[in-house]
């Protein structure tokens, strides 16, 4: 267990997946958690299933691909908790499967203003929030193709790797402010994300020896990464990306 009680997180696209089990986990360490999403139903389930839990959570609407609703989001954090120490920024999409030269320019657009402008927009507004109260961590999403290629997915890797060139960028501007900022990669994770795959028998075992360990991952172990390095234990740690891979970057 971490000590997060009388701390503040905000967790992006928190309605269901990694995002849920990051604010559940959060939660569970006493912290009082923002959860926002697009989808009401999804995110107004987390905040019941922590509220159930015995934790503290509201939920507010924001598209990340919208700059004002970032900060909006940012804004009913400190009116509702009065501070931000943590922040999760794991919103994204898939996106398309069409090659460079045949991807449409609206699918483009669309990837890299949730899955990248998203990104910067919040920290854009949560960065100004924990200089407030004197320092914070931010967790950045990206994936294991924010660091490698996958065929006809030019929008999500460009993304991904943007998120990652983006955390390491912010973290050296505010390590001396306190304010740690990292990234993490996760692989392929069973989440809503992978359920259209799923009636593909075939596709999924092809998916799932792409990883030596064997097997999908699991958004709570994703979770636990967001939590050790939002956490003191990881004091001395900024600027720096993690895989949650199941082997797949070693390859």
């Amino acid at each position: 267990m971490y000590e997060f009680k009388d701390k503040v997180a905000l967790v992006t696209g928190a309605g269901s997946g990694i995002g849920r089990s990051v604010a559940q986990l959060y939660a569970q360490n006493g912290a009082r958690v923002v959860v926002s999403d697009v989808n009401d139903e999804g995110g107004n389930e987390t905040v019941r299933l922590i509220k159930e839990s015995g934790g503290e959570a509201a939920y507010y609407r924001a598209d990340v691909a919208n700059p004002n609703d970032c900060e909006a989001l940012v804004q009913f954090t400190l009116s509702q908790y009065g501070r931000l120490d943590f922040a999760c920024n794991n919103a994204g999409i898939g996106g398309e499967s069409n090659p460079t030269g045949s991807y449409s320019i609206e699918g483009w657009n669309k990837v890299i203003n949730i899955n990248l402008n998203g990104v910067f927009y919040c920290m854009r507004y949560e960065i100004p929030a924990m200089l407030q109260n004197g320092g914070g961590a931010i967790v950045n999403i990206a994936s294991i193709l924010g660091q490698v290629g996958f065929a006809n997915a030019p929008a999500y890797v460009a993304a991904k790797h943007g998120v990652v060139g983006l955390t390491r960028n912010a973290a050296i501007e505010y390590a001396k402010s306190n304010i740690r900022i990292n990234s993490i990669g996760p692989a392929f994770i069973k989440t809503p994300l992978l359920s259209v795959l799923e009636s593909d028998e075939n596709l999924m075992n092809m998916i799932i020896a792409l990883h030596p360990i064997g097997r999908l991952g699991k958004p709570e172990e994703v979770a636990e990464l967001v939590m050790w390095l939002s956490s003191e234990k990881a004091s001395f740690v900024t600027g720096s990306y993690y895989a949650v891979d199941g082997g797949y970057l070693a390859q």
